[in-house]
């Protein structure tokens, strides 16, 4: 695990301020190992972004080791789209990596999507 993951973020990183509560967000819900919020720019009705409090760079920078991290993560997901009202009618998990996918925040999130038919492919 990097030194970043370990000690609990990076300064500069927006994502790891919020989690710090040094940046404003609309929290949603959270765990031992992550926590949700509003996305700024909704993408559905339901667009809700799950972050680990460790800072991760992305899922491409993920090892065995953050097996417990990963599946508490999709269990806040679950959590979230069952608060959301999402959990039976359907939801969309999504994890970009680099610049391709428009990944534009460095720390690993799921936007936890829903609230309509989504279409498919995405993008």
């Amino acid at each position: 695990m990097s030194a970043e993951a370990s000690s609990g973020g990076s300064s500069d990183c927006l994502f790891c301020g919020i989690v710090a509560g040094r940046v404003p967000a609309a929290v949603v819900a959270e765990n031992a190992q992550g926590l949700a919020f509003r996305d700024i720019n909704p993408q559905a009705p339901v667009h809700v972004l799950v972050v680990p409090k460790a800072h991760v760079e992305n899922a491409a920078a993920l090892e065995a080791e953050h097996g417990s991290l990963l599946a508490d993560l999709f269990v806040l997901a679950r959590q979230v789209a069952a608060q959301e009202g999402v959990l039976d009618s359907g939801y969309r998990l999504v994890a970009n990596v680099g610049a391709d996918a428009l990944n534009s925040v460095g720390h690993l999130h799921l936007h936890v999507l829903g609230g309509r038919r989504l279409g498919w492919p995405p993008g």
